[in-house]
């Protein structure tokens, strides 16, 4: 869907963002200003780690570790590697009895691959398991244990499957921090023939517990890729036979390029995927990291997925060093899928939307979308109720309407928001604390409201980066604030044991009583949406909480997951200020190829002034990816503060 940029000018961009001495050609670089042809890091936002990628055909999938999060295994589809959308999950809760639900526990690992006609996933678990299906959209089948033996030795963890190009595949095993193995696979998916060993890769610990090897082949050579540890460090190996023989392999060492930008927060990327090489030739790869800069951590989202360009000097591959610039998207149309973010639901279908996941399997059952037509009603025992979603963004507005009679402090019903480890909780709230109260609490912090609204009221829980603000109404437009923000920095923080392996969730609670839910909005179209927490931009820049542009070619930037309601907004309206004047075009899920909604010309009138200028928009529901793009001409010093669709 995406017009694509020429090949030629797409390698001068890859050589430049590589760090060649290659320059942008100036009559090439005008057209990434006005369309959408470049992304930005993470593609994947939020808690994905462990990635593995499978491509088969014109089609993308990726799957990773699931730890405690169910129903397990969520297999995500792409068309371009930039956008990605969740199609299926691999097993339920009931399905999968033996799985600890314990944080850090759970399923490991959620290799992908496809062979002998069919697609697998296999997965650790007490063991390595694997699922079969005809298609990624499943049904899959049920678990089957992977046999093991004396020669072979115990299968470990993070394995993954390479297929050669005679179609033969095999599981590169990984158990502890010194076992490095090969191993073929049969038709029926179990182990067979000999094993190669590879113990000697890390024998003296050269890659610290060499983690999560993929296999990669070009040109008929191997390539052997271990990460170092959870904390980061990728590497490479090559040979030109599938051997144990040491002698045979060449150690080629890092394979990411030196990092040249300091502004960079995913510095340690490792755990890639496999590198696969598109039609065109090029090569891609994804990987995981955390995201932290010099005094501000994110760590508590988890190890986000990114995708790198991959390059070749001969036959020494270098993955793209991490940068904060935008990179020329892969010569793919993008499908029609928007980028990943937090997923709007009115609870209006029959089954529950496969973004969403439970953190213990009692909740998987404590849910209904049948006692209330539109709603969702959550049925707490002694035990608290929920559905969540992975939290993806450092700016949102998200919005409910909740239903709940509360009579005593333990009936509760609202947002709720919750580190990996689940020992950090943030909750918004209809309860009871002598008498009927909107509550808003995380840690010691604490914030209430009398409930002046009834049994149904609407809550918003607003974040600003690390700022948490709570608010009711009653009819969803006139809103009431709690009070003065909660600092969300203890939830937001690296956090002990890796945060239990996984990132911060944000969904829906009960606890008390049973509560029903009319709606869940992550990004609230009609509340403030503050341009700095774009998703995706090119020639543009944040400067003191506003977006300029940083030429006069002009410049664009997208709000991911914008939800404009069921009922189309009539209007849209840019806070903007400065001097100058400027011309913009708003548009839904792309530029050109998308649906424009409205047009302004502003003019600012003084630095220090804000100015609110607003027009009509075409009819528009449903959740979007909304772009605002600078014309050509518009004065660097014309900022965007926010925009907001209104009623």
């Amino acid at each position: 869907m995406n017009k694509l940029y020429p090949l030629g000018a797409l390698g001068i961009l890859l050589s430049c963002y590589l760090g060649s001495t290659a320059q942008v050609k100036p009559e090439a670089d005008k057209a990434f200003y006005q369309s959408v042809q470049t992304y930005a890091n993470p593609v994947l936002p939020g808690d994905h780690p462990d990635p593995t990628l499978l491509k088969v055909g014109d089609d993308f999938y990726h799957c990773g570790s699931t730890f405690h999060f169910n129903p397990y295994l969520p297999i995500y589809h792409s068309k371009d590697l930039v956008h990605w959308e969740v199609i299926s999950r691999v097993l339920t809760a009931p399905a999968a009895k033996w799985v600890s639900d314990r944080p850090s526990a759970g399923i490991w690992q959620g290799a992908i691959t496809y062979f002998y006609g069919s697609y697998w996933i296999y997965f650790s678990a007490g063991g390595q398991w694997f699922c079969k299906a005809d298609s990624p959209k499943g049904p899959w089948s049920a678990p089957v244990q992977v046999k093991t033996n004396a020669e072979t030795g115990p299968l470990g963890y993070d394995n993954s499957i390479f297929v050669d190009n005679d179609g033969k595949p095999y599981m590169i095993i990984k158990n502890g921090q010194k076992v490095n193995r090969l191993q073929a696979l049969g038709k029926d998916g179990q182990l067979t023939d000999k094993v190669i060993n590879l113990d000697w890769i890390n024998a003296k610990l050269q890659y610290s517990w060499a983690e999560g090897p993929v296999m990669s082949k070009r040109n008929g050579i191997y390539y052997y890729f271990p990460a170092g540890d959870v904390s980061g460090g990728q590497y490479v190996l090559k040979a030109s036979a599938l051997t144990a023989d040491s002698t045979k392999w060449e150690r080629l060492g890092n394979f990411f390029k030196p990092i040249t930008d300091a502004k960079v927060g995913f510095r340690r990327p490792n755990h890639i995927a496999a590198p696969v090489q598109l039609k065109d030739g090029s090569w891609w790869t994804i990987g995981q990291s955390y995201e932290k800069y010099d005094n501000d951590d994110w760590s508590g989202l988890g190890r986000q997925t990114a995708l790198y360009p991959v390059t070749w000097e001969g036959d020494r591959p270098w993955g793209m060093a991490p940068t904060t610039q935008p990179v020329v998207k892969p010569n793919l149309p993008q499908g029609g899928i928007s980028w990943r973010s937090v997923e709007s639901d009115y609870f209006d279908e029959s089954t529950l939307g496969l973004p969403w996941h439970f953190l213990t399997k009692k909740a998987a059952e404590s849910y209904s979308l049948n006692t209330k037509k539109g709603w969702i009603t959550l049925t707490p025992d002694t035990s608290r109720a929920h559905i969540m979603q992975k939290e993806t963004d450092h700016w949102y507005s998200a919005v409910t309407k909740v239903d709940l009679n509360a009579s005593a402090p333990a009936e509760q019903a609202g947002f709720y928001v919750s580190n990996g480890n689940q020992k950090v909780t943030v909750k918004l709230y209809s309860g009871y604390d002598g008498g009927k109260k909107i509550i808003f609490k995380m840690d010691t912090a604490v914030r209430s409201v009398p409930n002046t609204f009834g049994d149904v009221v609407w809550l918003k829980l607003e974040r600003n980066e690390h700022q948490l603000t709570g608010y009711c109404s009653a009819d969803g437009k006139i809103w009431t604030s709690l009070g003065q923000p909660i600092s969300a920095i203890n939830l937001d923080k690296a956090q002990p044991n890796f945060n239990s392996w996984v990132g911060t969730s944000v969904g829906l609670f009960a606890e008390g009583k049973p509560a029903s839910f009319d709606l869940f909005i992550c990004k609230d179209g009609k509340s403030d949406l503050p341009a700095v927490g774009f998703s995706n931009y090119y020639g543009v820049e944040r400067k003191d909480g506003t977006v300029t542009t940083t030429t006069n070619n002009g410049g664009w930037f997208m709000l991911s997951g914008v939800e404009m309601g069921n009922v189309s907004p009539s209007a849209i309206s840019i806070n903007t200020s400065g001097i100058g004047s400027a011309k913009l075009e708003i548009w839904a899920d792309d530029i050109e190829m998308g649906k424009l909604l409205a047009s302004f010309s502003l003019k600012g009138e003084g630095a220090s002034q804000w100015k609110l200028s607003q027009r009509s928009i075409k009819k528009t529901t449903g959740q979007h990816d909304v772009f605002v793009r600078f014309l050509p001409g518009a004065a660097q010093s014309v900022s965007i503060k926010s925009i907001r669709f209104i009623d």
